[in-house]
């Protein structure tokens, strides 16, 4: 455990890193920080620091630098996230307020993630295994083919044209969209198979064959694989940071294109709390000098999915952690009164 005094030391020399962009000197340090030592003493604490693997010396500069384990203490001992100011709250919901559906919602949260950090933002979509049934609508397009359109509880719409074995009349039509919603409407998409399983026999013979395959594109449209769709925004902010990155910051853009290693890097879903993860803790080889900041987002205090952003490891940590949060809160209100 380093004592509370070196981990001032290193605060400081993370804050400044981050600020300045150039490795920090011990005279710098006692200049700027009212650490209460003389440098000589702050000289010996950084002495120890990078004896423990906290900091670094790039081998071009007096200065010493965080190391991947440097900033993981750093935001373990977070007192607190930076809070969002009262314009920025209402700037956040005004974007987000004017989305008129959840495409709209997801790439707004983009854009906004992007602009407020100034680094890559990534928004999973809402998964639909995590969801529940809002309503069931069926439309008759023709006397043999109808529509079946799914909302979820997240604001998410699915369409499915549906050619049935039999014509099937307004009346029919009419029936089985009341029963199918007193049944299905409100629940878990992972309870609706039972709960619709003997439906069909409560309509006539002739009627028995276009239920079933109404319901078996209802079943086949809720196990959809549709929870691996990602949006990303903000790709160009990293160019500002291509210093950040050791030789080219092409791994990273290549590591983005792979939707598969972000959601795993996003974390598990049931995971709703803030994930950090700092270059070497990310798997994907691509990604080790950058980190990744997530957290869930849904609505009823129930994460659907996961949102947030990629950049440099020299990361405002606190303001980042505060930026992501806020947005993820604002967007579970969404899903919420949508």
């Amino acid at each position: 455990m380093l004592s509370e005094r070196r981990l001032q030391v290193l605060r400081a020399i993370v804050q400044d890193y981050v600020g300045t962009e150039e490795p920090v000197g011990s005279k710098a340090l006692t200049e700027r920080h009212n650490l209460g030592v003389s440098p000589a003493t702050v000289r010996n604490d950084m002495a120890a620091l990078e004896d423990e693997g906290y900091i670094a010396q790039p081998h071009t500069s007096a200065g010493r630098i965080p190391t991947d384990k440097g900033y993981r203490l750093f935001v373990d001992k977070l007192a607190g996230v930076k809070p969002m100011t009262g314009p920025e709250r209402r700037a956040i919901q005004n974007f987000l307020d004017g989305a008129v559906d959840l495409d709209d919602v997801v790439a707004r949260t983009v854009r906004l993630l992007a602009q407020l950090t100034r680094q890559v933002a990534v928004v999973q979509y809402p998964s639909l295994t995590r969801s529940t049934v809002r309503h069931v609508e069926l439309l008759s397009l023709a006397p043999a083919r109808v529509m079946l359109v799914l909302i979820t509880d997240t604001g998410r719409v699915e369409q499915r044209m549906i050619d049935c074995p039999a014509p099937f009349g307004e009346t029919s039509l009419a029936d089985l969209r009341a029963r199918l919603n007193s049944r299905v409407a409100g629940r878990r998409f992972t309870d609706v198979p039972q709960l619709v399983e003997d439906l069909p026999e409560g309509f006539d013979l002739e009627d028995r064959g276009t239920v079933s395959t109404v319901l078996s594109t209802l079943l086949e449209t809720l196990v959809e694989e549709n929870e691996e769709r990602l949006m990303i925004g903000g790709t160009a902010n990293l160019t500002r940071f291509a210093h950040d990155f050791p030789l080219t910051i092409r791994p990273v853009l290549e590591a983005l294109e792979e939707q598969v290693v972000l959601l795993k890097l996003l974390g598990e879903t049931q995971d709703p709390g803030m994930t950090v993860r700092i270059g070497h803790e990310n798997a994907y080889e691509g990604l080790n000098s950058t980190s990744i900041v997530s957290v869930g987002y849904g609505s009823g205090g129930e994460a659907v999915a996961k949102l947030g952003v990629v950049g440099p490891t020299r990361m405002d940590y606190p303001g980042t952690m505060g930026a992501v949060r806020a947005v993820a809160r604002y967007v579970g209100q969404i899903l919420a009164e949508s």
